[in-house]
């Protein structure tokens, strides 16, 4: 530090040579800290990458980035308290400042604690991995990467949400694609008027209709259930299985199904109606305005009388 002090004097002075040593001395260090940086930063993209590789081929895409996401950053870290030493910055003293701060630092980043920590929970019991379809929160979306403080989703219109893994662990998660096939369900209301029997018939030949995309044997098998009598409709259900990437699908196909087959056997399906009854209201219409018209004229009789 005394060479630079003496340097910059020189140069002050008039000493062209000394401005050359001052350049060389601020310009070294400085060319010196981006090169360990520079270098860092492409053996952590290197090491990431080779590490993470064999991890997203042979074990799961979910851990494989986790893990080089941990890897970059920890390589950047030591990158960091590397150029630390090389300017005379001991990482023991370095580690002995943060560890005296320790409790204002981790007051001050609670919240950053907290998502690293549900992002480590999230990793050890997976409930779900990276392609999954979550609802998390209300918010129904694919997930696209668990990083360690946070976790990327896309929406269903294609939107990126960035959602804090603590947010995430603290809630219910409904992993919608865990299982290979899913049940559709769609509920039927038909009118009084139906023949029951009728109605069963018909709401079986539409599941047949679709029988090449739904899926059948002994535990998913397919139901047509009376299951209420509403208040203006008897309420029916109809349940089929199907993969779960052909939920969507399938559901489409068969509320199609369901209504052509009711339209073709002339079977009504039932939506709310009101009545109104207005026969009794005319009725006491007529009688008012007759009373009114019988009293007229002895209104109009006590009217004379009185000028008289």
């Amino acid at each position: 530090m005394g060479h630079v002090v003496d340097a910059v004097k020189r140069a002050a002075s008039g000493d062209y040579d000394a401005i050359i040593d001052v350049g060389l001395m601020v310009l070294t260090p400085a060319v010196s800290a981006l090169a360990i940086l520079f270098g860092f930063y492409f053996l952590a993209k290197y090491a990431s990458k080779l590490i993470s590789s064999p991890i997203n081929s042979r074990v799961d895409q979910t851990l494989g980035r986790f893990v080089e996401k941990l890897v970059y950053r920890g390589m950047i870290a030591c990158g960091l308290l590397f150029v630390l030493n090389y300017f005379g910055v001991r990482s023991t003293s370095f580690a002995a400042v943060i560890a005296a701060s320790g409790f204002a630092i981790g007051l001050a980043f609670q919240g950053t604690l907290s998502n690293f920590a549900s992002g480590i929970l999230l990793m050890v019991f997976r409930p779900f991995k990276v392609g999954d379809m979550v609802v998390v929160n209300g918010i129904a979306a694919k997930v696209h990467e668990i990083d360690l403080f946070s976790t990327s989703v896309d929406t269903p219109d294609n939107r990126r949400l960035i959602i804090p893994n603590s947010a995430i662990a603290g809630h219910t998660i409904e992993n919608v694609t865990y299982h290979p096939c899913r049940r559709v369900e769609v509920p039927v209301g038909v009118a009084y008027s139906a023949d029951m029997d009728e109605t069963r018939a018909t709401l079986w030949y539409a599941i047949e209709a679709i029988s090449d995309s739904i899926i059948q044997n002994e535990e998913q098998k397919s139901q047509v259930m009376l299951v209420g009598l509403g208040a203006s409709s008897v309420d029916w259900i109809v349940r089929v299985w199907s993969e779960t990437e052909e939920f969507r699908e399938v559901q489409d196909r068969l509320v199609y199904s369901v209504k052509s087959f009711l339209d073709a056997r002339g079977i009504p399906i039932a939506f709310p109606q009101l009545d109104l009854h207005l026969h009794e209201v005319a009725d006491n219409l007529n009688f008012v305005r007759g009373s009114k018209q019988r009293q007229s004229p002895r209104r109009s009789a006590s009217r004379n009388s009185d000028a008289s």
